[in-house]
């Protein structure tokens, strides 16, 4: 009878969810953020159409990320009309409320009700990065989906054999496999299982599942990867797996890493305050700094009763929240790549206030559920977090003008086109069937002389296509950012003086220039007079 009336109250939630979710989408605006002009709508693209053996990584080195995971926004943004993809694609990321209420459940145990289920989704529902990813391109909150469901099948007590293990693994593993960032929350699952009654079995099960997901969701691509370019994880970890078509470096972004200890210890203090270190733009989160004074409290309130306030799967939780959190730290301090953590840490907050007021009311009092006075406090506590909060924004634009560019009549033929900026990747669903798309300008990871994509330029500009050859990059360019003309010289190359230059309206205002290219070689010895020597003797 609990079990129906549980399954009954999740369907409210889960369609309340998903209408959030939808309607944020709607009203946030149709995505443009940089990284869905620069790789994210050509992974799609290029796994729907098989270009990624006939295009030059379009997207810089991220053209070479597992593309399984933009597929979805991809056939969606494609496949629907304006702001409908958005509706749709914001309520499926909408879905993560309502694993985070049943985490919440699991979690809190005899301690959910009403009002404390209701606090965490406030939480939760305003989560900065969370909320400012609902609609878009980015993998971090579709991954974030099958992490929480991994939590609460790791923190149930419904299965005593093991299997919720094996489960948990296969969707934390297949999280990691779509986007491999996701490792930080593998590992940290991994070592909260040291806590479990049973740890071998738990960690044989959980490892068993985790290994099978990676296999079949990042398998076929580390496949592919190792057999064009030498390396599974192409082309990061050059330093490892040494493929002669990146350099030998570790590829990091270290834009956003603390400067030392103190910095890293500062970084949830510094988000309270609106300051942004671990993010391109303003955010602002107390839910992190908020979990830590919480914790040191119970802390002091165990050291001066001399008791334990934590029972063991408390202790567990935490275990995964730290190990994970300080992982990232090292790692990446990126914050969008904190998502899961930032969505887990709503059940977290309302969990150890309890059980912090609990240790309050005395060391003879058991865990169980909440006085009134404990959910008045936990729903008070749960508004100031959430209207402590502010999203980020990656860019969007209205759904009255969505973008739907037109192009010149002449760019309608299929051309190969070269690009000489970033991010330029999203031009290629564009361009007429059969064209190519070059990127020269990458910066990282250069195109190799004589290397597999150097190649595969000059055998396609040997093969000319119908439409000729186009070089393309922003109408205005920022002084950091110049379009590298001086890329065309490598191949003999150089833009046609003599010819006009079209326009493709850019996602975000700014209009990017086709220009003609021509034979740099050629073109000297016209305007020399002479004929270009062809080798007859």
């Amino acid at each position: 009878m609990s079990s129906a009336r549980n399954h009954l109250a999740a369907l409210p939630v889960i369609a309340g969810s998903a209408l959030a979710g939808a309607i944020y989408a709607y009203s946030a605006g149709e995505d443009i953020n940089w990284d869905w002009q620069n790789y994210h709508d050509y992974a799609g693209f290029a796994l729907v159409h098989g270009r990624f053996d006939v295009d030059v990584a379009p997207g810089g080195f991220q053209s070479f990320l597992n593309p399984l995971i933009y597929l979805l926004p991809y056939g969606m943004r494609h496949g629907l009309g304006a702001q409908w993809w958005g509706i749709a694609l914001g309520a499926l990321h909408g879905l993560n409320l309502a694993l985070v209420w049943w985490v919440s459940r699991v979690l809190l145990g005899r301690a959910a009700g009403a009002v404390t289920l209701s606090a965490t989704l406030i939480i939760a529902a305003l989560s900065p990065m969370a909320l400012s990813e609902v609609g878009t391109s980015f993998a971090d909150i579709l991954t974030a989906m099958p992490i929480l469901a991994g939590v609460a099948l790791m923190f149930s007590d419904d299965d005593d054999r093991g299997r919720r293990f094996v489960l948990a693994g296969l969707l934390v593993g297949a999280a990691t496999g779509l986007k491999l960032t996701n490792a930080t929350f593998l590992v940290g699952a991994g070592v909260s299982l040291l806590l479990v009654a049973r740890p071998l079995r738990a960690i044989l099960g959980f490892g068993t599942g985790s290994a099978l997901a990676l296999i079949v969701t990042a398998g076929p691509w580390a496949l592919k990867m190792a057999r064009d370019y030498g390396s599974p994880l192409y082309p990061f970890y050059n330093t490892i797996f040494r493929s002669p078509e990146a350099p030998l470096v570790s590829i990091a972004d270290t834009r956003f890493m603390p400067s030392g200890l103190i910095d890293a210890l500062a970084f949830p203090f510094y988000w309270v305050i609106g300051e942004h270190p671990s993010s391109e733009w303003p955010f602002r989160d107390p839910r992190f700094a908020v979990v830590i004074v919480l914790l040191i409290a119970l802390v002091v309130s165990g050291l001066w009763q001399r008791r334990e306030v934590l029972p063991l799967r408390d202790r567990r939780l935490i275990l995964f929240f730290s190990t994970s959190y300080i992982l990232w730290l090292l790692a990446f301090s990126i914050q969008r790549y904190l998502i899961a953590l930032e969505l887990l840490s709503a059940p977290l907050i309302v969990l150890l206030l309890i059980r912090l007021m609990d240790a309050w009311r005395g060391p003879t009092v058991p865990f169980g559920p909440p006085t009134r006075r404990v959910q008045a406090v936990t729903i008070l506590a749960a508004l100031a977090v959430a209207l402590g909060s502010q999203p980020s924004d990656w860019m969007r634009r209205s759904w009255s003008d969505p973008y739907r560019p037109q192009l010149a009549q002449a760019l309608r033929e299929p051309a190969t086109f070269l690009l000489l900026q970033k991010p330029l990747g999203y031009v290629t669903s564009l361009l007429p069937a059969g064209s190519r798309v070059y990127q020269l300008s990458e910066l990282v990871v250069p195109i190799v002389p004589a290397g597999v994509l150097d190649r595969r330029i000059r055998k396609g500009l040997a093969e000319p296509l119908p439409g000729g050859v186009w070089a393309l990059y922003f109408a205005d360019s920022p002084a950091d950012n110049p379009p590298r003309l001086e890329m065309l010289a490598d191949y003999d190359l150089r833009i046609d003086d003599s010819s006009a230059c079209e326009r493709i309206p850019g996602a975000d205002g700014t209009d990017i220039m086709a220009c003609p290219v021509i034979s740099a070689s050629s073109a000297a010895a016209s305007t020399a007079g002479l004929t270009p020597d062809r080798g007859d003797n």
